[in-house]
């Protein structure tokens, strides 16, 4: 896990000489056991040359495999042709090793770099569907004179990239190529974000001149003038593809695709912890661990809370003590909150949905503080396994749409039982609007109370900016809804987010975070199985994989009827703040921010003030904005 950059100048050199004299330091935070660059064939480790070449690369390195010096980067192939920055871990690099030195090749090091490198000299970019990991890297071919960028399957490790001037810039955080871009924000990201709350959705940024390799995408750049190619994709779930099997053969696949994935992800030189909220998934790797290693000294780190509502610790425990692990446990006051908030929106790059991130945030502090360097977690299994409540809508949809209205009907009567899902009447309601016209869906969201320009918004300014709102998508799939909607969270909408957060957080201590669940063979195997796997007729989430966890995880916790997510108390945290959130969102400092309409943020922010609206998801993202803007220098031009 690391920090990396690069440049291909083109014709003007200059921009990229403020990116080659702070790029490393920028990073340092990434990768605080080495540092190396390589400029035009010349490398070297400390400060870059002051004046750029016609291309360089930069890297910052968190040492993980291979401890020794061996491991360095910028790395190349003996005969110089081809050099690497990369930042990731491919996990099944013993494997690739393996075969590679079948084939004759010779290795200098026991790192998973120089296996990457070798699979790339040796196969193409046909290595990338060879690989099992997280991976963000760039190769430059001094004989072809170009340079090849990828990001894994997923978009676990970022890349983002910029074009100054001609040229081509690159690295694995906003903030490095900040000094190449001119601030501007990108209005129809931005009116996602602040309206629906979405963020880190395809190729762009909330910085209109910052764009991002889409994960599973590959892109080329010649060397001689700075000229990228368009972006390949080389991998994606196929939603056509189906399984026959058995509910009890899918229980047993699931169970040897989950854990041969912890295995191969607790492949590490240094020690291995968790990150532990006591829900299903994370309770379920830990006890993976202790299962494939009896003997090992785990760790786990938790945010806990007193909030009878939200509060888990209880649940932490019983997975903790069931593992035989360390527990280590951060409770946050909304003080805390206040002292750490810029720190955090700078570590973020952009803005974030919930204080949740906040949370997440100390927990890898946490682990920094007992040295811990490698953290596994659970995210992306609510994305394969249709663990949230917004699925049900979906799974109703799809019985709907096949003519089974009573079994809809029913499902929906049993899942209204559950803690927090609603009434029986609103899921139906929902399913049904899944299968209208995209001009109804509008329309059923406004009923909803969902508007399709917010008040508070500055309609003028998003006009000014071409910003049309898009109407709600109609499902192509009538009768496989749910595997619709997974896929879409998946790539598009929930993950690309909380990949998004948990890098930065991870990486602002130094940890290498890592996500057993997200394997293109458990993804392409959990969406394949019928939607009655995942979505039992009795409303119980992750069906096929709390059965392949029995006699692994306690009953306790696999029985759980509730879905609390990575929740924290931020409506207290917020009205305890009152005072700092005034200050922050005062009319002066608001109406620096183009996008809001100042006078109705001011109103509705008195109405909150005044106990006639509850403080919601509305108040945190005026603040994160007015914060984000304030920091990073944006422009509203």
């Amino acid at each position: 896990m690391c920090g990396i950059a690069g440049y291909v100048s083109g014709s003007n050199r200059r921009p990229f000489a403020k990116l080659q004299a702070s790029v490393l330091g920028t990073l340092s935070h990434r990768g605080p056991d080495d540092a190396g660059w390589m400029i035009e064939g010349h490398s070297g480790t400390g400060d870059a040359p002051r004046e750029p070449g016609r291309w360089g690369l930069f890297h910052r390195r968190l040492s993980i495999l291979d401890l020794s010096p061996l491991g360095h980067q910028p790395m190349s192939t003996p005969d110089g042709r081809y050099s690497i920055v990369f930042n990731g871990e491919i996990y099944n690099y013993l494997e690739l090793r393996q075969e590679l030195e079948r084939e004759g090749c010779i290795f200098r090091s026991h790192s998973d770099t120089e296996v990457l490198l070798w699979a790339y000299m040796r196969w193409g970019k046909n290595c990338l569907t060879r690989l099992v990991g997280m991976f963000a890297f760039a190769i430059v071919d001094a004989q072809q004179a170009n340079m090849f960028l990828a990001r894994d399957f997923f978009g676990i490790k970022p890349l983002y990239y910029t074009r100054p001037e001609g040229g081509f810039a690159f690295a694995s955080e906003i903030k490095a190529l900040r000094p190449l871009v001119s601030g501007r924000v990108n209005a129809a990201r931005l009116f996602r974000f602040l309206r629906d709350g979405l963020i880190d959705q395809g190729a762009e940024t909330l910085l209109a001149d910052v764009h991002q390799l889409p994960a599973a995408h590959w892109m080329e750049v010649d060397l001689k003038n700075g000229t990228p190619g368009e972006p390949h994709r080389y991998w994606d779930v196929d939603l056509d593809r189906r399984s026959d099997l058995s509910f009890a053969e899918a229980v047993e696949r699931t169970r040897e695709l989950f854990l041969d994935s912890v295995r191969l992800h607790l492949r590490s030189d240094v020690p291995v912890g968790a990150a532990l909220s006591g829900g299903t998934d994370s309770s379920a790797i830990v006890a993976a661990m202790r299962m494939l290693e009896p003997n090992a000294e785990i760790h786990t780190f938790s945010f806990v809370t007193d909030d009878p509502v939200i509060g888990e610790e209880r649940y932490a425990d019983i997975a903790g003590n069931h593992a035989r692990a360390i527990v280590h446990k951060v409770r946050l006051s909304p003080g805390d909150l206040a002292a750490d908030l810029d720190r955090l929106v700078a570590v973020q790059d952009e803005p974030f949905g919930s204080t949740s991130i906040y949370a997440q945030y100390r927990v890898f502090r946490l682990a920094a503080e007992h040295k811990i360097k490698v953290m596994l977690d659970g995210q992306g299994a609510d994305e394969m396994l249709a663990g949230y409540h917004g699925y049900y809508d979906a799974r109703i949809g799809s019985l709907i749409g096949r003519g089974r209205w009573l079994q809809a009907y029913q499902l929906a009567v049993r899942a209204s039982r559950r803690p927090g899902v609603g009434g029986s009447g609103l899921l139906m309601a929902r399913g049904i609007r899944r299968l209208l016209p995209s001009g109804l869906q509008t329309r059923g969201q406004a009923m909803f109370g969902k508007a399709t320009m917010p008040e508070w918004l500055n309609a003028s300014w998003f006009d000014q900016h071409g910003v049309v709102p898009e109407k709600a998508r109609r499902t192509t799939r009538l009768t496989n809804q749910l595997r619709e909607r997974l896929h879409d969270t998946l790539t598009a909408t929930s993950l690309p987010m909380l990949l998004r957060y948990e890098d930065r957080n991870s990486m602002a201590w130094s940890i290498e975070s890592r996500v057993p669940f997200l394997t293109p063979a458990l993804s392409e195997f959990l969406l394949s199985l019928p939607e009655e796997y995942l979505i039992s007729r009795h409303g119980e989430t992750k069906h096929v994989f709390r059965e392949a966890m029995r006699g692994i995880v306690p009953n306790e916790i696999l029985d759980r009827r509730d879905k609390i997510g990575f929740a924290t108390p931020e409506k207290r945290w917020l009205q305890e703040l009152r005072p700092w959130l005034a200050e922050v969102l005062s009319p002066d400092r608001v109406r620096q921010v183009a996008a809001l309409n100042e006078p109705a943020v001011t109103r509705d922010w008195q109405d909150v003030l005044d106990g006639k609206r509850p403080f919601d998801w509305r108040v945190w993202r005026w603040v994160n904005l007015v914060r984000w803007t304030e920091n990073m220098g944006v422009t509203f031009e």
